[in-house]
């Protein structure tokens, strides 16, 4: 397990993009309760406004950020269009740049070690979040989840990956899809976080799918509206029950010189022990 990887541990339930073009909703994209705010320059912004919105975007960073526990993030243009190649030669020209990267539609790891190359030789600690929804990533998720220890977070991109799949935009035909980007992200300790809901009148929809995503890995789930944003981390919040259970199995190993255990009547194995330190740190991220 990569350290950095490990270091990384902290709430990533929710998501909202702000878009780039307007600078003024940043602050109250920042106070409506989501984990992490993602500044807009690619699907939101039309292409006669990209320049507008990289500068208003990037701008935000110009002056020292709070200690507010919102993590943000600026979603560039893909890595193989002019315009996302322009977005990172004005990250890497910048001397304030954006704390974390968002990467769409990624195909290869040589993409992300080509930028991490580029960020290491100008200086800039920047993370990145990627966004894995096409065909190519899917095939190439393992590999692109290990390609950098710059990597926080998966993104799954399930409007893009139902197109390129040709199926419906549904839980069931995309469980292939999002298994392989859970597997992916996992295999090196990073957050997976889905897609967003896309029907803002059914939060009961929303949260049942945001319950399968939990169950099975996923860390959180991307937002089009603050009104979704409040389920969605109650979903993801460890509760009291899940988190006293950590402790105990977490106390268990420590009181044990052996790689099994029993825990409330139940056969415990240790590699269970990462996951039981994930949601204690978790939940102490969110209690403060």
């Amino acid at each position: 397990m990569n350290e950095t990887r490990v270091s990384s541990v902290r709430p990533r339930r929710s998501f909202i993009f702000s878009p780039g073009l307007r600078p003024d909703m940043f602050p109250k994209a920042l106070a409506c309760g989501t984990d992490i705010v993602c500044v807009e320059l690619e699907d939101g912004i039309a292409p006669r406004d990209k320049a507008a919105a990289r500068e208003s975007g990037l701008g935000l960073f110009a002056e020292p950020q709070a200690d507010d526990g919102v993590e943000r993030i600026v979603r560039i243009n893909c890595l193989r269009t002019e315009f996302g190649l322009l977005d990172v030669q004005a990250v890497i020209a910048s001397a304030t740049p954006p704390p974390a990267l968002m990467l769409p539609k990624v195909m290869t790891p040589d993409e992300v070690v080509w930028l991490d190359d580029l960020l290491t030789e100008r200086g800039h600690d920047t993370r990145l979040h990627i966004i894995i929804e096409t065909n190519q990533g899917l095939e190439a998720a393992y590999e692109i989840a290990h390609a950098s220890p710059r990597i926080d977070a998966l993104f799954f991109g399930g409007v893009d990956m139902a197109a390129e799949l040709r199926c419906k935009n549904a839980w069931e035909p995309l469980l292939y899809a999002r298994s392989r980007v859970a597997h992916a992200a996992a295999s090196v300790g990073i957050d997976a976080i889905d897609v967003p809901y896309l029907d803002l009148e059914d939060l009961d929809g929303m949260a049942r799918e945001a319950s399968l995503a939990r169950d099975l890995g996923f860390s959180g789930k991307g937002s089009i509206h603050p009104k979704q944003i409040p389920i969605l981390n109650g979903v993801f919040t460890p509760d009291e029950a899940a988190v006293a259970h950590a402790r105990r199995i977490l106390a268990a190993f420590a009181d044990a010189d052996t790689g099994l255990v029993v825990v409330d009547g139940k056969l415990i194995e240790k590699p269970v022990l990462r996951e039981m330190s994930r949601i204690i740190a978790i939940a102490e991220r969110v209690a403060a």
